[in-house]
Parts: C-alpha cells; structure tokens; sequence
C-alpha cells in the first residue's frame, strides 16, 4: 500500500491520466482512434481493426490506476522514486502505448 493521502492520489493520478492521454495523442491521430478522459477515467475507443475500449480508472481506496484492456486488467501503483504510476517499471503510459500497437496489429 502506497503512502499517498486520497488527496495526494486523486492530484496524482489526474496529472498521470492527462500525461497518459498528452503522451498517446501522436499515435491515436495516426491510428485513427480516440482518447477520451471525462469525470477522472481515461478510455481509448477503438473501431479499427475491431471495436473496443480500454479503460484506465483510478482506483483511490487501493491508490491503484486500474487498466482495462484486451479483456485483461492492469493494476498501477505510485513509485515514489520515479515519480509515476507503473507497473513492473513500465509508465502508465508506456503500458498503454505498448498495449494499443498490440491491439492494433491483431
């Protein structure tokens, strides 16, 4: 369990959400899918090369930022000493990234 306050978490992960969405910008232009953050959760929104959606939540009572992709889930905690949200040492928005070339080369 991380030691962020909810306060701490929710200023966090907004900032790591719209990091996220600044970071896949280039390549949703390129690929022609969309990035949408509302109401504090990020979704990529796909029709090429099917229909579908990842979600990226924050998650405050764990301080997680939860990814719901390819009908698997990700769980990302705060790394203090990298500043970031990541999983295994990949970034929020590396894994994302990582994940969306995959997807769009099934």
């Amino acid at each position: 369990m991380s030691a962020l306050s909810e306060q701490e978490f929710r200023v966090r992960s907004d900032d790591a959400l719209e990091a996220a969405q600044r970071a896949l910008l280039p390549l949703a232009d390129r690929a022609a899918f969309e990035i949408e953050l509302q109401n504090g959760v990020l979704n990529l929104v796909f029709e090429e090369p099917a229909d579908a959606r990842f979600v990226v939540s924050p998650n405050a009572p764990v301080r997680q930022i939860w990814v719901s992709a390819m009908a698997r889930s990700y769980k990302l905690s705060w790394m203090p000493d990298a500043g970031t949200f990541a999983l295994d040492g990949e970034t929020l928005p590396a894994l994302l990234e990582r994940l969306a070339r995959t997807f769009l080369a099934s």
